[in-house]
């Protein structure tokens, strides 16, 4: 026993140190930053938390104290915050996981720190009830919050940042669920707040957890290739040097390489290889101005003198120095002609410009920290204000909301002038119905449609950066349900839904009286269950979708409705033996495949295994078109059933953001019984006998059943489809292959 106690002693005293020095280190980062020293409250602040923590570990088994002192240490470091987002990110978890509340924060640290932390407390949950996403709801606090001081968006990233660290401790369906919702909200928003670095790190832990084997494999290419690049990177930048140093500009010169994830998305995107993408590597100039008032015209003068070495692109020049980009970001970007025949990619920016680039809003927003008193900007204010207007406007759903902030983190804009030459941001794809909504609203529900560049145009009319637009008007015009439909803007689509609701709830009342007026006259009582079976039979989702269908008179309720609600009851009463005589029948309904149904003792951290045997209990939507051997994953829907989607797949990336807590890991454990469709898209130069190559190849030689095959030739280029009958992903990749080897086929890509 003493020797348990004296190691017991030993790790306590070894766990001291640990949080000790880690406590240390956060003092001597925030004292060697510009910030003002107010070490006396980060003092208090940790220890406040060290002792509301006292004896919690966190799934790693490390104490939890750790996590607090890591998100302030990447706040202060990676960020560069003062004192009050050092507090405030200490005592995030207080409230949440202990038994202090936010008074007992205003009372010992003030209202500031309070508020902050407040808005970084979760919602507690089970009063939403079943249906409603919390998870949606806590981001919808979080934005709330957020608006009045950005601080706690930004420590909510810091935190995110050491959660998905630390990924590697939580069970494999959590994984999931926190790596989903990092690329779905967090990563556009540490985007749209300019914290590139952050970004691309969030972006690249969450795909190694959603596709551990495509990240081993590019991470390997790229250090493969490494060498070539090194080379590739002293050849191009020597003359580039050379020019600089005559000029006599103070830089320095450093080789950006894309992120996993980013060359990763590229070849999905765009259909090609790793081979394939050209801009893998990129070359970065930073200079120090002379002049901090002839910054801008220094960046052109570099710019000419190496246009003057190396051919640029025509198409490919980004001037985001006089147009930043909404997030503060400011650089000159050039594509140029190596003497190697590659297209490398030129990035001009200022220390100020580069610091502003990798730190974001962070590095300058609007509050005072300190004696550093930091300037308005005014493209982040424009933001927050659109996020307050979306959230002034209550959404009933938090599913939609999260949707309509998502349409908000845009990455790339696009630069519209006024009649009177006033400058718009806006994200690219927009059309004249988003201009007018970002103008007014007013302006935008009385819109007729635009004259861009003086030429008349609808409203769908998308817009091009450069644009000069002028709204035209009516009071006669209304908004139409089809605007929803291609507007892009988040404002716009919330301004749209809020008006459209305003005009539906009348229908909607006049249609819930109808449909009560219906039941008492046929003296069946109104319950949530009768009105299910109602929406089930019309294949309605709510009954709010119901009632309005009623009340604009796209459903009549009749007799069959009468019968199908008559029918259940009597099936119940024992009467069900007339539905097996085959002319007594009145529908012929197919027989429901049997679902496994999720039960009370479920362990949803047991992966599900897929199998010959249990393939039919698990619905697969069309939205992926999974077949086996892709990564996958599990989903309870609210029906209890089990759907299976692709990883990547785009409704199970919403599905993760917003119901993370139903994700299951999902493994496949087939043996090349069953057969799968799996579609493949080829494209080539036409030529004589090409058909007879591609089927000889497919079924001769791998021994696959073609299913379909269509294929079309245009100015000697062929583009063609190939329907087939596989067993797993593992065939498609090796028909995909040996297709590659024929001669003049130039692309093959499965595309379902």
């Amino acid at each position: 026993m003493d020797d348990q106690e004296k190691k017991d002693a030993q790790r306590e005293a070894a766990e001291d140190k640990m949080i000790n020095d880690a406590f240390q280190h956060l003092l001597d980062t925030y004292l060697a930053s510009r910030h003002r020293k107010k070490t006396d409250i980060i003092t208090k602040a940790y220890n406040f938390a060290r002792q509301a923590h006292k004896g919690v570990r966190r799934m790693s088994g490390e104490p939890y104290i750790m996590h607090p002192i890591t998100v302030a240490q990447i706040a202060c470091e990676e960020m560069g915050l003062g004192s009050t987002s050092i507090c405030s990110a200490l005592l995030h978890d207080v409230v949440e996981d202990t038994d202090y509340t936010v008074e007992d924060i205003e009372n010992i640290f003030g209202p500031k720190i309070a508020q902050i932390v407040d808005g970084l407390t979760k919602i507690s949950g089970g009063i939403f009830g079943e249906q409603a996403s919390a998870q949606a709801e806590n981001f919808k606090k979080l934005l709330l919050t957020m608006s009045d001081d950005i601080r706690v968006i930004l420590i909510k990233i810091c935190d995110r940042l050491h959660n998905m660290r630390t990924l590697a401790s939580q069970p494999i369906n959590k994984q999931y669920k926190i790596a989903g919702e990092t690329l779905y909200i967090y990563a556009p928003l540490a985007n749209r707040l300019g914290l590139n670095k952050i970004k691309t790190e969030l972006e690249d832990l969450s795909f190694s957890y959603e596709h551990p084997e495509e990240y081993a494999a590019i991470k390997s290419k790229l250090s493969k290739t490494q060498e070539q690049r090194d080379t590739l990177f002293a050849d191009f930048t020597k003359p580039i040097r050379k020019a600089l140093d005559k000029m006599g500009i103070k830089y320095e010169l450093k080789a950006r390489v894309k992120s996993p994830y980013s060359i990763w998305n590229k070849m999905q995107n765009k259909h090609v290889t790793f081979e394939e993408i050209y801009d893998i590597l990129a070359v970065r100039i930073i200079y120090v101005p002379k002049d901090r008032n002839d910054e801008i015209n220094e960046c052109f003068k570099i710019y000419v003198a190496i246009s003057q070495i190396y051919k640029s692109h025509p198409d490919r020049l980004r001037d985001w120095v006089n147009h930043p980009k909404a997030n503060g970001y400011q650089a000159l970007h050039v594509t140029l002609m190596s003497k190697q025949g590659k297209w490398i990619e030129v990035q001009i920016r200022s220390d100020h410009m580069d610091e502003v680039a990798e730190q974001g809003f962070a590095a300058h927003w609007k509050y005072k920290e300190g004696d550093v008193v930091v300037d308005d900007e005014s493209e982040l204010n424009n933001w927050l204000s659109t996020i307050k207007e979306i959230l002034d406007d209550p959404q009933p759903d938090a599913m939609d909301f999260l949707d309509t902030i998502k349409l908000n983190l845009f990455a790339s804009e696009i630069f519209v002038f006024t009649p009177k030459g006033e400058i718009k941001t806006l994200p690219a794809g927009c059309t004249a119905l988003d201009f007018a909504f970002q103008i007014h609203t007013f302006l935008g529900s009385h819109c007729i449609g635009a004259k861009v560049n003086h030429k008349l145009v609808p409203l769908s009319h998308k817009l091009q950066s450069g644009d000069q637009v002028e709204i035209l008007t009516s009071k006669s015009q209304h908004v139409k349900p089809s605007w929803i439909n291609f507007v892009s803007t988040a404002k716009a689509k919330g301004k749209i839904q809020a008006i459209l609701r305003r005009d539906n709830r009348e229908t909607q009342k006049n249609g819930e009286k109808i449909v009560a007026d219906w039941f008492a006259d046929n003296e069946l009582a109104m319950t949530t269950a009768t009105l299910d079976k109602l929406c089930d039979f019309h294949n309605v989702q709510k009954h709010e979708q119901l009632f309005f269908a009623v009340g604009e008179k796209s459903i009549v309720l009749n007799d069959k409705d009468l019968e199908e609600l008559q029918e259940k009851k009597k099936e119940g009463k024992g009467a069900g033996w007339r539905k097996f005589v085959p002319f007594l029948s009145h529908d012929k309904k197919e027989e429901k495949p049997s679902y496994f149904v999720v039960g009370e003792g479920f362990n949803k951290k047991k992966p599900i295994i897929i199998s010959e045997d249990n393939i039919a209990s698990f619905i697969f939507p069309d939205c992926c078109h999974v077949i086996p051997g892709d990564d996958v994953l599990g989903y309870i829907d609210n029906k209890k059933r089990i759907e299976i989607h692709k990883r990547d797949c785009n409704v199970a990336n919403r599905l993760k953001a917003s119901f993370g807590n139903r994700i299951l890991d999902a493994k496949w454990n087939m043996h090349k019984r069953m057969f799968f469709d799996a579609t493949i898209e080829i494209h080539g130069i036409d030529r004589k006998g090409m058909l007879l190559d591609v089927s000889k190849v497919i079924t001769s030689q791998l021994d696959i059943n073609i299913h379909k095959i269509t294929i079309s030739s245009d100015k000697g280029i062929f583009d063609g489809t190939i329907e087939l009958r596989v067993h797993d992903r593992s065939e498609v990749k090796v028909i995909v292959d040996s297709l590659m080897k024929i001669e003049d086929l130039k692309e093959v890509q499965r595309i379902l």
